[in-house]
């Protein structure tokens, strides 16, 4: 134990230049390119270009070794485990071993820990190596149990540590390294693009037999790494992948952009990185989609520096780790910031501009997010929050939430963003699962794809970060139209099983104003209709034969331990303090319940921690009485607004108009917006609006100007007609999807739409 003023050694300084010596991506030296290609790694994985003696480095360089000591005095090697009490059997058993070496491989590297070039931890970094490859990790292994831990979690950690130590290890065990590897990451998993190595699986694949290349002095391997990377990169059309319109799928059937979309965007920035300029540099002109996905894909689902819940997928059940001998909380923040440091990593790869606009991004985020102070984050190693400080501290002006609406139609998600309030919105089809569960992860997910609305009013992040998932009532949550009836965990079976088999999901937008809509499979048609300051809500044909009552949450809020914030009733519509308010505008019996939940994330989460803590919940919804046969209701959410700002719209009986709400059609007018949306289930005519088949539809009008949208949720990709019975002076725009069949008393379009749920667009003078 060091105390005291650090005093480092001649070995730990030579350790320390070492490091800071590593060449810039691009550089070319006359060294041997495998050296100068694993100390760029380190340079990567371990940082550079920071004093370990100036904050916050110094502590977390301190925290490192302290918990290496604590590790390495905990060691003591069995038949069956590393650590006493962490058998290899269990899920992630052996990758447990592993993470706790290089934790430990790391404070004996790094300078700044207090046992920078310890022998006896570096000893006993080594026979930990040692004893894994004799017992454990070897290729006379048969793999067993989760297939993770064994390709992507064990030779991930066992390729760091081997880096780190190559000269320390010596020959032998770094050929057993790469041994290892060859035997549970054989060739054969990078030449078939399917199964478990596509998308985020198939760029950690990549990691690691590109390190064991490297490691080994295999230009074969290396090649085979970089090469394998590049069915990774075009857009995908079904399955695992990124698409077109940004969304990202996991798993064939999951919405994952916040957690597998981090490990591919983190993963594929370390490995341009690594190998630019060199002979193996990723050259594929298709690695584009990777850079302008930043923007496209993941930017616009992080708010405030957490990531939508709506797109992480089982990770929301995870909170506190067993394993985690850091005790982080892994909530929406943990991913969002986890996201935000892989974008600082693959700005490496881009260009001066976007690199510039990526800088301004995550500038701004680290600026608000109040919730976890990113720049202090307990998640980070020195590596990112050296990348982290370096652009906080660049003159780079820090970029504000981009405003307007998103339509993810291939992951049936959508994120809407005003001056006031942002909002996320969940759905599910027979593309997307309602939830994923497995390796005993969100058993309890049943209703998160079914329409759940997440907001957040305009300052505030916090409301799904404080114990939201282990308290909430998984029947109520927000946005949701529900059968009571209990189910069992894992209901629907595992890994995306559970998807309703439905059709019409989707919606269209303006890029300012949207209206989404859902058929469940519970018999109701759900339309969402978002505008500036609120949320339209609608509900029919609502119908079901479960014996027990229907609910449709209105809203379920987190008040955090002890909240006081006060709930005011009128009498159509209601609010809560520094939440926002609601209203009926037809009227409906809104019920409402104050409740202290407790609970654990070992109830959601076989590898979390026992402990229980209790949140006081407000919930508000609509009781549609048991067996309902075509029931409705129309509510308005009013993210952030005060209790008179609720009143007064309560009061106003002509802001809103509901022109359709039945089992065939929904539609609404807002007049001060010059807005009419429509959702139609099928073909038929709502006022002056006529559609040959299931279609959603958007107009806004602006003095003699309007913009109509149009898109075909069903995806049938058969051309479908409109009539808007409106006298039309002309088109003045119109994609190349949409054809103008007359514009005059009246407008017809034809509209060919394609599969993916596109928004198409034409532009009309008025009459």
């Amino acid at each position: 134990m060091v105390t005291g003023p650090m005093r480092m050694t001649r070995r730990a300084l030579l350790l320390a230049a070492a490091l800071a010596a590593v060449p810039a991506p691009g550089a070319r030296a006359a060294d041997d390119p495998y050296d100068v290609l694993r100390r760029r790694w380190l340079g990567i994985a371990l940082g550079a270009g920071y004093d370990p003696a100036a904050e916050p480095y110094a502590s977390r360089l301190a925290q490192l070794g302290e918990q290496a000591r604590e590790f390495q005095a905990g060691m003591f090697p069995g038949p069956g485990s590393l650590w006493p009490g962490h058998p290899f059997d269990p899920p992630s058993g052996i990758t447990f071993s592993y993470g706790r070496l290089w934790t430990m491989a790391q404070a004996y590297v790094q300078a700044g820990t207090g046992s920078t070039g310890d022998p006896g931890l570096l000893a006993d970094v080594l026979r930990g190596l040692d004893h894994l490859s004799a017992t454990v990790y070897h290729p006379a292994t048969t793999r067993y149990g989760n297939w993770w831990e064994w390709q992507i979690g064990s030779p991930r950690l066992l390729t760091d540590i081997t880096a780190a130590l190559y000269e320390q290890a010596g020959p032998a065990r770094v050929a057993a390294a790469c041994a290892a590897v060859d035997h549970f990451v054989p060739d054969t998993m990078l030449t078939d693009y399917s199964g478990t190595s596509t998308g985020a699986n198939r760029v950690d694949l990549c990691r690691s037999v590109a390190l064991r290349g490297i490691l080994g002095r295999s230009p074969e391997k290396i090649s085979l790494a970089r090469d394998a990377l590049s069915p990774v990169f075009p857009y995908v059309t079904r399955g695992d992948g990124l698409y077109a319109d940004g969304s990202f799928v996991q798993h064939t059937w999951v919405a994952y952009s916040g957690t597998y979309g981090q490990v591919l965007l983190d993963g594929l920035g370390r490995l341009f990185a690594l190998l630019a300029g060199s002979e193996w540099e990723v050259t594929d002109p298709a690695r584009r989609h990777v850079l302008d996905s930043v923007e496209h894909a993941y930017a616009p689902l992080i708010h405030d520096g957490l990531v939508m819940d709506c797109v992480n997928g089982r990770a929301i059940s995870r909170g506190y780790l067993r394993s985690d001998d850091q005790h982080v909380l892994r909530g929406d923040h943990y991913h969002g910031q986890a996201l935000i440091a892989a974008v600082a990593l693959l700005a490496g790869g881009a260009s001066p501009a976007e690199r510039e606009r990526w800088h301004g991004r995550i500038k701004g985020w680290i600026e608000r997010d109040t919730v976890v102070p990113m720049l202090m984050s307990r998640q980070f190693d020195v590596a990112d929050l050296a990348r982290l400080h370096a652009i906080a501290d660049s003159p780079a002006p820090a970029a504000p939430e981009p405003l307007g609406h998103r339509l993810f139609p291939a992951m049936d998600r959508a994120v809407h963003r005003t001056p006031r309030f942002t909002a996320a919105l969940a759905m599910a089809s027979d593309r997307i699962a309602h939830y994923e569960c497995g390796n005993g992860e969100n058993p309890r997910g049943w209703h998160t794809g079914s329409g759940m609305l997440s907001w957040w009013p305009g300052g505030r992040s916090d409301q799904y970060t404080d114990w939201y998932w282990p308290t909430v009532d998984w029947y109520r949550l927000p946005g949701t139209t529900v059968s009571t009836k209990r189910l069992p965990d894992r209901a629907g079976g595992e890994w995306g099983a559970p998807k309703p088999d439905v059709r019409w999901v989707g919606g269209t937008t303006d890029g300012t104003y949207a209206v989404k809509g859902l058929g469940s499979t519970l018999q109701a048609h759900k339309s969402w209709f978002f505008l500036d300051d609120a949320v339209v809500c609608l509900g029919a044909g609502i119908s079901c034969a479960d014996g027990v009552p229907v609910e449709t949450v209105v809203d379920s809020r987190n008040l955090g331990e002890n909240g006081t914030h006060g709930l005011v009733r009128g009498r159509n519509w209601a609010h809560l303090e520094e939440h926002g308010g609601w209203i009926l505008p037809y009227g409906g019996d809104l019920r409402t319940l104050r409740e202290d939940r407790t609970g654990a994330w070992s109830d959601i989460n076989t590898t979390s921690t026992d402990e229980r803590r209790t949140r006081r919940w407000q919930t508000l919804w609509l009781d549609h009485g048991t067996d309902p046969e075509d029931a409705r209701y129309a509510y308005v959410l009013l993210p952030g607004a005060s209790r008179a700002e609720t009143a007064a719209r309560a009061a106003d009986r002509h802001w809103l108009s509901v022109l359709a709400n039945d089992a065939g059609h929904q539609a609404v007018a807002v007049p001060r917006l010059g807005l009419m949306a429509w959702n139609f289930w099928r073909a038929g005519t709502v006022g002056d609006l006529t559609v040959s088949a299931g279609a959603s539809v958007l107009v806004v009008r602006r003095g003699r100007t309007a913009t109509l949208c149009v898109s075909e949720p069903p995806r049938t990709g058969a051309p479908l007609e409109l009539v808007w019975n409106r006298p039309v002076h002309a088109v003045t725009r119109a994609d190349d999807s949409v054809e103008v069949l007359s514009a005059d008393r009246r407008l017809r379009l034809r509209v060919t739409p394609g599969m993916a749920c596109a928004t198409h667009e034409c532009e009309l003078t008025l009459r």
